[in-house]
């Protein structure tokens, strides 16, 4: 079954290769989408595929990177979108 997500990651994760690594992670997932820095500090991700593929990804988003430090990540469920591929914004 096909899911999309949208999430805001809060914490230290600008300037700390989040986008980067989000984008290798979800490649490595088979997952699309793409992952943005925010104006407040936040980062923003929309990604779309399997639901156990999606669930391991909002696992890794907990923790991100090793530099990074992530204080709170909020997801929700969106109307599926199919995406070419996943990019950096």
């Amino acid at each position: 079954m096909q899911k999309t997500i949208n999430c805001f990651i809060s914490g230290q994760v600008q300037g700390v290769c989040f986008r980067m690594s989000t984008s290798q992670q979800a490649k490595i997932l088979g997952l699309t989408g793409w992952v943005r820095n925010l104006e407040d500090g936040r980062v923003e991700v929309m990604a779309s595929g399997e639901v156990e593929l999606i669930e391991e990804l909002q696992q890794w988003l907990s923790h991100g990177p090793k530099m990074a430090r992530v204080l709170n990540v909020e997801c929700r469920a969106v109307d599926y979108q199919a995406f070419p591929d996943f990019s950096i914004r």
